[in-house]
């Protein structure tokens, strides 16, 4: 039962969730103490709780994708990953606030996309089950 769409839709965010790791979501110029400007780019890599947050949210997708036969557990993994992403945006608009000045990158798309990604793989999970729910009333 791999070949689902919402394994399809799961892969897709962990992917995207990997990605914002390397690519950046913002950058732009960062005031350094000494009142110097120096050009920084934020990704997930550049603060310790944000890549926490997006490696457990990459390996939470990952562990939900091989949980096929078990579809509630599978949706709790998704919904609770869709609040994890959201956390992860807010963290990201948190420390764009450190910047003097800068720019959302079009690489921001990648952390954006997270959570429509898994509002479609949790509506596919739905779906599953209330057709599985639909057969077995029919046995």
């Amino acid at each position: 039962m791999i070949q689902r769409i919402q394994t399809l839709w799961l892969l897709l965010a962990a992917a995207a969730a990997f990605l914002t790791i390397k690519f950046s979501v913002f950058s732009g110029n960062m005031v350094a103490p000494d009142q110097t400007k120096k050009f920084e780019s934020l990704t997930a890599a550049s603060n310790w709780i944000l890549l926490v947050l997006t490696v457990v949210l990459g390996a939470a997708l990952l562990i939900a994708v091989f949980l096929y036969k078990k579809r509630k557990q599978q949706l709790r993994i998704t919904a609770a990953a869709i609040i994890l992403s959201v956390i992860n945006l807010a963290l990201y608009y948190s420390q764009t606030r450190k910047f003097a000045e800068g720019k959302l990158d079009l690489t921001a798309l990648i952390a954006l996309v997270i959570p429509v990604l898994l509002m479609m793989a949790a509506r596919g999970i739905n779906k599953d089950e209330k057709l599985v729910k639909s057969l077995d009333r029919l046995r």
